[in-house]
C-alpha cells in the first residue's frame, strides 16, 4: 500500500479481485454508461498483474488508472511494446486534490519498471495529458458524405471484388486482413482474441441506437457499419480496414452505393483520397478533425531507433520531461532510414518537450508547426525543416482501435 501525496486521507494502492465491482461502478459513473460484465472481463484480460492503480478514501474507490499490455506498429513496420493507459477516472466527489497526479506517478513508475518504451492513451478530455508528457500522435478525421450527390469521377478506379457477408462467419478472413493492415500502418495495434470476441459479439448496448453490424468484405479489406434512423436513413462506419489501395477504393464505392441511405459517415486520416475520387469534393464534408492516439516516449533511444525515417539528418536534441526523468540530451543521427540515438553532453541544437516528441513520432505532425507555436526551439530554420522531412511517414498513421 502506498501513501498518497495529496492532502487528504486518500491512499494509492494496487487492485485486487474484490475491487472490480467498485471499479465497474466508478467507470459507469465517470463515463455515463455501464459496461457489460463480459466486456469488462475482455478488457481486464489485457491488464498485467500490476497494471491497475486505485485511489481509495477509506473503503471507497475514488480514483483509478489502468494500463493494457499492447503492441504498436511504428513507421517502417517495427512493433514496440506499449502500455495502453485506459479507464482513468477520479470520482466527481474528489476533484482537485492531486489524485490523478498521484495515481499517474505510481502507474508510470510501474510502466517504466516493466521497460515499456512507449505509453499511449486516447483522451476523453484534450487538456489533461500534455503535462504528463503525452502528445497527440495520430489524427482522426470524420467525413460525412452526402450520398445522394456523391458521384465517382469517370477516371476513378473501380476495382470491384466486394461481397456482402456476416462478419462472424468470416472471422478468420477479417483477422488476417486486419493483421496485414496493422503491420504496415503506424499506430496499428495487435488485437488479441478476447477483443475480437468482444467486437464480433456485437452487443446491443454498444450500438448507440444503430442496427447490428453489416459487413462488406474484400480479399484485402473490410468495412463494418451500422444503419441509423428510419426516414431518412444514414450509415455510420464502425471499422474500415484496407490493406491495399484497391481494397480501400472498392469499399468506398460499396458504401456510396447504398441507394436508400441519405449520408455515410466514416472515419479516416487527413490524407484520405475519398474527396479526390468524386466529381464534387463538396459532397465530402469534414465533420470533425480530432486527436486520437496520444504517445509518451518512456525510452527515447529505444523508440527513436526502432522506426525508419524519410531523410538523413544529424542534430543534438534536448528533450524536457516535467513529469518524470525520461528526457535528456541525445545525439540523433539518421542515415539510410535508420537512426542512432545516444546520450550526449554536446550543446543542444533543438529543444522540445517530451509531448512534442510524442506528436512527431508517428509522422502525423510537423516540427515546423511546433516551432511556430513556440513549443520547439531551434535557431536554424533549415534544421527544423529537416526534422519535418525526416520524421515524415510514407504510410499515414492511424490508430488500430480505441481503448
Amino acid at each position: 500500500m502506498l501513501a498518497s501525496d495529496t492532502s487528504t486521507s486518500v491512499v494509492i494502492r494496487s487492485a485486487g479481485d474484490a475491487d472490480w465491482p467498485a471499479i465497474a461502478l466508478l467507470d459507469a459513473t465517470s463515463f455515463g454508461r455501464f459496461s457489460h460484465p463480459e466486456s469488462l472481463t475482455s478488457w481486464r484480460s489485457q491488464i498485467p498483474t500490476d497494471g491497475t492503480v486505485l485511489a481509495c478514501d477509506g473503503e471507497d474507490v475514488v480514483g483509478m488508472a489502468h494500463y493494457l499490455d499492447m503492441l504498436l506498429t511504428v513507421p517502417g513496420g517495427a512493433v514496440l511494446p506499449m502500455a495502453g493507459v485506459t479507464i482513468v477516472a477520479v470520482a466527481p466527489t474528489h476533484r482537485r486534490r492531486g489524485i490523478l497526479r498521484a495515481m499517474y506517478a505510481e502507474l508510470h513508475n510501474r510502466i517504466a519498471d516493466a521497460r515499456y518504451p512507449l505509453a499511449g492513451l486516447t483522451a476523453s478530455e484534450g487538456g489533461i495529458y500534455g503535462r504528463f508528457g503525452y502528445g497527440p500522435a495520430t489524427i482522426e478525421q470524420e467525413f460525412t458524405v452526402d450520398r445522394r450527390v456523391a458521384r465517382f469521377r469517370s477516371d476513378a478506379p473501380d476495382p470491384g471484388g466486394v461481397r456482402i457477408v456476416k462478419a462472424a462467419d468470416h472471422r478468420d478472413e477479417l483477422e488476417e486482413i486486419f493483421e496485414r493492415w496493422r503491420r504496415r500502418t503506424p499506430g496499428g495495434l495487435v488485437r488479441p482474441t478476447a477483443l475480437w470476441d468482444e467486437l464480433l459479439i456485437d452487443r446491443e448496448r454498444v450500438r448507440r441506437g444503430g442496427t447490428e453490424l453489416y459487413t462488406f468484405l474484400h480479399s484485402d479489406g473490410y468495412v463494418l457499419y451500422r444503419v441509423f434512423g428510419d426516414d431518412p436513413m444514414s450509415v455510420r462506419v464502425w471499422e474500415f480496414v484496407a490493406a491495399t489501395t484497391d481494397a480501400g477504393i472498392a469499399l468506398r464505392r460499396a458504401l456510396l452505393g447504398l441507394d436508400l441511405m441519405e449520408k455515410v459517415v466514416l472515419y479516416s486520416h487527413p490524407a484520405d483520397p475519398l474527396p479526390y475520387l468524386l466529381t464534387d469534393q463538396r459532397a465530402v464534408r469534414t465533420s470533425y478533425c480530432e486527436d486520437d492516439l496520444w504517445l509518451r516516449i518512456m525510452d527515447v533511444p529505444t523508440a527513436l531507433e526502432a522506426r525508419t525515417y524519410q531523410a538523413d539528418m544529424s542534430a543534438v536534441l534536448q528533450i524536457s520531461d516535467g513529469f518524470r526523468s525520461d528526457g535528456g540530451r541525445f545525439a540523433f543521427e539518421v542515415r539510410d532510414a535508420r537512426a542512432r540515438c545516444t546520450p550526449t553532453n554536446a550543446p543542444a541544437e533543438v529543444h522540445m518537450g517530451l509531448d512534442v516528441l510524442g506528436s512527431l513520432y508517428l509522422g502525423a505532425h510537423r516540427a515546423t508547426s511546433f516551432a511556430t507555436a513556440n513549443r520547439l526551439h531551434c535557431k536554424d530554420s533549415e534544421l527544423v525543416q529537416r526534422l519535418d522531412a525526416t520524421f515524415a511517414s510514407a504510410v499515414p498513421a492511424a490508430l488500430g482501435y480505441g481503448f
